[in-house]
């Protein structure tokens, strides 16, 4: 009975992720709308500041309470993920987005303000590591190739929020967020049926293996726990970087440049669709030429852009940071990818606990270059950040994983 049985299972293994790739794409948009929604949050951050009469350390708790409340959830919504995967838990996720929305579109005070965020951040924390999941499911084995289009998602949402705040939020006010509830609205459609067919798959936990065995690294558990430790750092040298530009860009611009609140969005608008191409490109070389690789490409290759961003001028600080966006968004796909080859049977729990520590390093880092800016300036706090990722000299700690390159 088991030798009828096995080449079955076998069968629909191999035929779900080819029929399925459809349900990566829908993934993605998805993923698009959750950060959208997501994004609009820092994007009136020069709204709320003059409105609220805030200072940047004020700022930086609002992007921490949201940045924080997904980063500590994250891991174990994907442990839990991973013992029960949960079908339709990404329309409960998008559900708090929904309600956040409502609460800042309406909040008249700051404690209010930061309740929404909250929200968001925990709607954040339960749609990205069983939609993580789903998609390596969905990847019919091209694991980076699926990773980055579902980031690409994500990046082109966040890519969108400061787009839409210039031309709907900035003119008509904070009130004008309400509108994008109907934006989750729609998400939650898509996702009942992404729900429904990831129901049809009967998902199971996956049953883990040691590390040795496969496409799995040949090593102690110790040399894993290091390795994962060099991936968490290597993270916070991209996301403390990141975080100065995507939370304070806006503001450096005005300040530095004297633009417009509207063509400093457009230009956020611009580095943060860079960082969506980076995604793209840096999942699909991962697959062709290793994680490692492009790992030591897309953090270290960014060193002499971001030395010369704080004595730029308004037209190369604009080429500048287009060109650092794509170089350390190419990080992220490989270093999830190669962090999910590390430790296989775990999906739930590393998209989690990546995604969480990317928000988290974010969120952390804001704060407290928020508190920085106060005391100094935002050029000055780009001149420190500028040699964050030198850091990326570790990814000669990380361990080559045996496994099969797609051509």
């Amino acid at each position: 009975m088991q030798k009828s049985a096995l080449p079955d299972v076998k069968s629909r293994l191999s035929a779900v992720p080819e029929a399925a790739f459809s349900i990566v794409l829908t993934l993605s948009f998805a993923h698009l709308l959750n950060d959208m929604m997501q994004s609009l949050l820092p994007a009136i951050y020069p709204i709320i500041k003059d409105a609220y009469g805030l200072n940047f350390g004020e700022i930086g708790l609002i992007a921490l309470a949201c940045q924080l409340t997904a980063s500590l959830l994250q891991p174990v919504v994907g442990i839990f993920i991973d013992r029960r995967p949960q079908p339709f838990s990404l329309l409960a996720g998008m559900a708090c987005t929904f309600v956040g929305l409502i609460v800042l579109a309406h909040a008249g005070t700051y404690p209010m303000l930061l309740i929404g965020a909250v929200l968001i951040g925990t709607g954040s924390s339960v749609f990205h590591p069983e939609s993580t999941r789903m998609a390596r499911l969905a990847s019919g084995g091209r694991h980076g190739l699926a990773q980055s289009l579902f980031q690409v998602g994500g990046q082109t949402g966040q890519a969108l929020g400061p787009l839409l705040a210039a031309f709907i939020v900035v003119p008509r006010g904070q009130t004008s967020i309400s509108s994008f509830s109907l934006v989750a609205l729609l998400a939650m459609a898509m996702l009942l049926r992404v729900g429904q067919w990831y129901k049809r798959q009967s998902p199971a936990p996956i049953k883990p293996r040691m590390a040795g065995g496969g496409a799995s690294l040949r090593s102690p558990a110790v040399n894993v726990a290091i390795a994962l430790a060099v991936l968490v750092v290597l993270m916070f040298s991209k996301n403390a970087y990141t975080a100065s530009l995507s939370s304070y860009y806006t503001f450096y611009l005005i300040d530095k440049f004297a633009v417009s609140v509207q063509v400093s969005q457009l230009l956020l608008f611009l580095f943060l669709v860079a960082q969506a191409a980076g995604s793209l490109i840096g999942g699909h070389l991962g697959d062709r030429f290793g994680r490692r690789e492009i790992i030591w490409f897309s953090i270290l290759g960014a060193v002499p852009f971001t030395l010369l961003l704080p004595f730029a001028g308004l037209l190369w600080t604009v080429v500048l940071t287009t060109i650092i966006g794509m170089i350390m968004a190419s990080a992220f796909p490989a270093i999830l990818v190669y962090a999910l080859e590390l430790v296989p049977g775990k999906v739930g729990m590393i998209a989690g606990l990546f995604y969480g520590v990317s928000f988290g390093l974010g969120a952390l880092s804001a704060a407290l270059m928020g508190l920085l800016a106060d005391l100094t300036s935002l050029t000055t706090v780009y001149r420190m950040c500028a040699f964050l990722p030198l850091l990326g000299l570790l990814t000669w700690f990380l361990p080559k994983i045996e496994r099969p390159r797609i051509g």
